[in-house]
């Protein structure tokens, strides 16, 4: 999961350890300038009621990253991970309200569908062998439109009040929300750093030809990474029909972008091989914190989607620099 240290680094395992954790250590050192600059211009960006506004979309932003991250690992991509979250809310929202299923019931079915969707986009890619880009695009309008014809568009808001009693829960002020967002962040650290399932995602990223040749089931490896998003989607969408108190076939909509900026910003490498679950974390923090500070400045929503397209832009290109610093730092050890 991490790149090998070159000689130059266990001579000096100070600046190994700076040089591997830099992207890091840059991320963070944004993040905190950009709270300077919020709380300067808006004091109100610190308030108790922002702050936990702020951990109630966090948590979210950082699951609906890690949906991202655990396909980018193979290499691929999903963009059906909105339209998974908002299948598996209404799902949940259906049982509930129509049916009167218990909440633990319908967060359990609605769980269940996103990895189920997950699995459908991870099998058309290994059995067709058709780019995921694809593949995951033409399930996005699928599995939206058919949730639309079959919840008719409407919003289920008669729900168990213990789901809006939940959203609005603090510790603090921080929301249960986030500690559910950081358990999971804790889960995937044990699965990429521990497991051989999360060494064989890795593998199949890295190197899909020789992981195969090495016994590494990269089928499955895939289908594994789509399911695993899949669930993750759903996870983010639940979290986010606590915080509404409504399941509405609105959610999901604009998941796309802060899903990629995310694990992008926070390290996982596009090309796959490599993932950075703490890296994740931070670039959520960022995307969310631009968002909230834009929002307490009574700044347009416009200009959010301006300074997210650039961030994007400037995410790649760092992308590519650190793929062709890698490269080179494999180069200089073999020389």
């Amino acid at each position: 999961m991490t790149l090998s240290a070159t000689s130059e680094d266990r001579r000096n395992p100070l600046a190994g350890l700076l040089a591997e954790n830099s992207n890091l250590i840059g991320l963070a050192a944004i993040i905190v300038l950009f709270w300077i600059g919020f709380t300067s211009y808006a004091p109100g960006f610190v308030s108790s009621f922002n702050l936990f506004a702020l951990s109630r979309s966090l948590a979210i932003d950082i699951v609906v990253g890690f949906s991202t991250m655990v396909v980018l690992a193979t290499g691929g991509m999903n963009l059906a991970i909105g339209s998974i979250g908002v299948c598996s809310v209404m799902l949940a929202g259906w049982l509930m309200q129509e049916l009167g299923f218990p909440l633990p019931i319908a967060l359990a079915a609605g769980l269940g569908l996103g990895a189920l969707l997950g699995f459908l986009n991870g099998f058309a890619i290994v059995r067709s062998g058709v780019n995921a880009f694809i593949i995951t695009l033409a399930s996005a309008s699928l599995f939206l439109g058919a949730m639309l014809i079959l919840s008719k568009a409407v919003t289920f808001n008669t729900l168990p009040p213990e789901v809006a009693a939940f959203g609005r829960m603090k510790w603090g002020f921080v929301s249960p929300l986030m500690v559910i967002a950081l358990a999971i962040g804790a889960a995937l650290v044990v699965l990429f750093r521990f497991t051989a399932l999360g060494r064989e995602i890795l593998a199949a990223g890295a190197n899909a030809r020789a992981a195969e040749l090495s016994g590494v089931p990269v089928g499955r490896a895939i289908i594994v990474a789509h399911m695993l998003s899949g669930l993750l989607a759903a996870a983010a969408g639940l979290m986010l029909l606590f915080r509404l108190g409504a399941a509405m076939p609105s959610i999901g909509q604009d998941w796309l972008l802060p899903s990629f900026l995310a694990p992008v910003l926070g390290g996982t490498l596009l090309s796959g091989g490599y993932v950075s679950v703490i890296g994740t974390i931070l670039g959520a923090l960022l995307v969310t914190t631009i968002r909230s500070g834009l929002l307490v400045m009574q700044i347009g929503n416009f200009w959010l989607q301006l300074f997210l397209g650039l961030i994007l832009l400037l995410a790649v290109m760092l992308d590519r620099y650190r793929s062709v610093h890698a490269e080179r730092r494999s180069l200089g050890r073999r020389a």
